[in-house]
């Protein structure tokens, strides 16, 4: 059987059969036929189960619909584990000041940026200043109407820093036993007031100690942490507070203290008004982006020139030493001030507390005092030795 039979319809003579046409079966049209596909079954089923399994495909001649790009995801707010700002509020303003992604809202409703409620400085002026003569008036009053119910006020202070200090290195994962630490603090200043130098080092080593077994019982994991945070604690707050103690115990130690505090006033105010009129220098700029050369010059210069003035109307003091005496308290409060500064920064948090408006926690106004009042204790027994 030849080629042309089936196809064709030809006989094998060349005639025609049946008066069927000469061309073969797929010419009779006039057109072509279109050749069967036989792999069209597969290809169905394969677009089938990958449409099943990944979703339809579309190509640049069926475009898919347009996706909507993703907004940058936003932390949730959670509550504070430790003195960092802990405001829900503080931390919107943290979020509003950080860099934002494409899309977010850089302007108020008024097409304006929000302006911010503290001042040249960076404080809240009008706060800052009231609840700062609120804390000098409490002070006095407790030096001048009834003498020990100075040792109270002490007590508290080292209680409130204590408690700030416990709360803030939590973030770094430290924790340090408040009980124990709040009881030394008691301690501490009790043993100043009664006794002397030597007994609030015995003090110091009693906090520390007590501390450190109370932490034991937790475990050794991360003990060499939590103890160099026990340490840290004890001596920052509650044993350099003391000595403020040891400074009022003099018949005239309520005019020591009122010089001391003074004292650091000047320098406080001087660098403020000395570095929103004049500065341009930083001074640390990695630790406090806000202090400058020239605040700290106006720090010493009125520091020195106030506390020349205090020390020899209220101790009888020559001038040359008051001098002395306000500058290197000036040096020892900014250092203070800057210690402060880089264990924030290192911490992570911007104030130690939101406890006193306008200043933050009760340890970012006593940052200058803490340096200041050992200093103060040491210059005024030899300068003006208490009789």
């Amino acid at each position: 059987m030849s080629y042309l039979e089936p196809r064709g319809g030809h006989t094998p003579s060349g005639g025609r059969a049946s008066g069927q046409p000469d061309a073969p079966a797929p010419y009779v049209s006039g057109v072509p036929a279109e050749e069967p596909d036989p792999y069209a079954t597969y290809r169905r089923q394969a677009d089938a189960q990958q449409a099943t399994e990944s979703g339809p495909s579309w190509n640049a001649f069926t475009p898919g619909p347009a996706e909507a790009p993703a907004a940058p995801p936003v932390p949730e707010w959670s509550a504070p584990t430790a003195a960092t700002s802990t405001s829900q509020a503080e931390w919107e303003l943290t979020e509003a000041e950080s860099p934002r992604g494409p899309g977010r809202r850089r302007a108020g409703r008024d097409g304006k940026s929000p302006a911010k409620p503290a001042g040249r400085a960076g404080r809240n002026l009008p706060a800052a200043i009231a609840v700062g003569l609120s804390m000098i008036l409490v002070v006095l009053a407790s030096l001048f109407v009834w003498k020990p119910a100075f040792l109270g006020v002490m007590a508290v202070a080292a209680g409130v820093g204590i408690w700030e200090m416990v709360r803030a290195l939590k973030v770094t994962g430290a924790k340090a036993p408040m009980i124990p630490l709040l009881a030394g603090g008691v301690l501490m200043t009790g043993l100043a007031w009664y006794g002397s130098t030597d007994a609030l080092e015995l003090g110091l080593l009693v906090t520390v100690l007590a501390a450190g077994l109370w932490r034991l019982a937790d475990g050794v994991e991360g003990l060499r942490r939590d103890l160099s945070a026990i340490a840290l604690i004890a001596v920052y707050v509650p044993f350099l507070l003391s000595f403020g103690v040891l400074l009022a115990r003099p018949e005239d130690g309520a005019k020591r203290v009122l010089i001391t505090l003074i004292a650091v006033v000047f320098s406080d105010t001087g660098g403020y008004a000395a570095g929103v009129f004049f500065g341009k220098h930083p001074m640390a700029p990695t630790i406090s982006p806000k202090k400058s050369w020239e605040g700290f010059a106006g720090s010493v210069t009125a520091s020195a020139v106030g506390s020349s003035l205090l020390a020899y109307f209220l101790l009888d003091v020559p001038f040359y030493w008051g001098l002395l005496f306000g500058a290197v308290l000036s040096i020892v409060a900014v250092v203070g001030d800057l210690a402060e500064s880089m264990l924030k920064r290192d911490i992570g948090i911007k104030d130690m507390s939101n406890l006193l408006p306008g200043h933050g926690g009760l340890m970012d106004r006593l940052d200058s005092i803490l340096f200041a009042v050992p200093t103060a204790f040491l210059l005024l027994s030899l300068i003006a030795p208490p009789g």
